[in-house]
């Protein structure tokens, strides 16, 4: 088992690459020692966006500490899910050490620990990276400029062969790496300034300089990036290993609950399932970072396409849980800016960005699983009063914990709290 040092045992984790394929010796450790600790409940957890190991590590350490208290005589095991990912360095994790988090203001120009990020998730684009670093410090004037920073942006997107991003089957590729850089940068330039003061009045017309914006596209192509990945390592890298588990352990439970992108990941793992598999109890997103559509039977702007998971719920023997926060600044502001396909012209500002373009390029995590009928409708409060629904799947407001966190990204990462420990184990019915 790793790490000595974590609060909870017995814990294992599972590292993935890119591809989906898991480090072997660490998937034949849990597939083999899982019997021998008697565990009967496993909970396996996938991270977000994070730049490292001891990053996801923390993670773990501090959502598992309470459990074991909350339910002391479950035979519970733990599993961290380590996959490649990365973090902008501004982007502030409430309570989270300073080794941890960095919580130097946001600045426009890519910090060292950014830059190195960049190149583990890019490799091979070293020069690239260095070239749009210089364009975001040099920021030269003129629409040529910019148009030369989309430039660079939209090769990094290209580099390598990227995996599949859609959540439904409507998605192509979005249009804020295909549009004028320019607008853009100008779009995310006004959502940054609405998130960092909300409620301000409108300064005349003034507009922000879409410079200002510049770093969020970068961020969103990595992020592009990052949520194609997590859908790989689920569904290449995690279903077959929770199939091989269930094969040497059939009488283990597995939960499974992810954050972010680790939401992402851990629901394409039902799609990675081999068949007859029932050995997953329950689903826990804390904040999912992808398509509310996901799990639609049909989509509502285009009724003849359905979600890239369709029913993947009913692999689940126990509820989808989906956790939603209004104060996730990520999700209900800048991912459905980035989300947008080419075509849809409408351009937005200030305020809740979500409200503003529509339904359809909604997250998870800013309102939960969307269009799949009989979905159960909660409150944070009402979820742990219980019991939850034994199936299908079911929205939780936690706005009454996940609430704290600057800008960029708000609330996305206030995450480590008791009351969602609680939920997790409520989910799975481990009592």
């Amino acid at each position: 088992m790793a790490d000595p040092g974590m609060s909870v045992t017995p814990y294992w984790e599972l590292t993935f690459d890119a591809d989906g394929d898991v480090d072997g010796a660490e998937r034949d450790r849990l597939v083999a020692q899982v019997g021998e600790h008697g565990v009967r409940d496993l909970i396996v957890f996938a991270h977000g966006w994070n730049n490292d190991r001891s990053g996801a590590t923390a993670l773990y350490r501090r959502f598992f500490a309470p459990i074991p208290g909350l339910a002391p005589r479950a035979r519970i095991g733990y599993v961290g899910v380590i996959w490649p990912s990365m973090q902008f360095s501004d982007e502030p994790i409430p309570d989270f050490p300073k080794a941890v988090a960095a919580t130097a203001p946001p600045t426009p120009a890519l910090d060292p620990d950014t830059r190195r990020a960049l190149a583990a998730v890019f490799p091979d684009r070293a020069d690239l990276i260095d070239r749009l670093a210089r364009t975001l410090d040099e920021r030269p004037d003129g629409a040529q400029g910019l148009a030369e920073f989309g430039r660079l942006v939209r090769e990094l997107v290209d580099a390598g062969p990227g995996p599949g991003t859609a959540d439904t089957e409507e998605e192509g590729e979005p249009r804020v790496f295909t549009e004028d850089a320019a607008t853009a940068c100008g779009e995310f330039a006004e959502a940054l300034a609405a998130v960092r003061s909300p409620g301000a009045p409108s300064q005349g017309f003034s507009i922000p300089n879409p410079w200002e914006g510049a770093k969020e596209l970068l961020r969103q192509a990595t992020y592009y990036r990052m949520k194609g990945r997590a859908g790989t390592v689920g569904e290449r890298g995690l279903g077959p290993v929770l199939g091989a588990l269930a094969g040497a352990a059939p009488g283990v439970r597995v939960h499974l609950a992810g954050h972010s992108f680790g939401g992402r990941l851990v629901s394409f793992a039902l799609r990675g399932l081999p068949d007859g598999v029932r050995s997953v109890k329950s689903v826990t997103l804390l904040q999912g970072a992808f398509s509310h559509y996901a799990f639609a039977d049909r989509v509502p702007q285009a009724p003849d396409k359905a979600g890239a998971l369709k029913g993947r719920q009913r692999r689940i023997d126990g509820p989808l849980v989906c956790c939603h926060s209004h104060f996730d600044a990520a999700l209900g502001t800048f991912y459905p800016l980035a989300s947008r396909l080419a075509g849809d012209d409408r351009s937005c500002v200030g305020g809740e960005i979500a409200a503003v373009l529509g339904p359809q390029w909604g997250a998870m995590g800013h309102d939960g699983v969307q269009a799949v009928p009989g979905t159960a409708q909660l409150d944070l409060a009402a979820a742990l009063n219980g019991p939850l629904p034994a199936s299908g799947c079911v929205n939780v407001d936690a706005a009454a914990v996940v609430r704290r966190g600057g800008p960029p990204t708000g609330a996305h990462s206030d995450i480590v709290h008791p009351e969602l420990a609680r939920l997790v184990l409520a989910a799975g019915r481990i009592t």
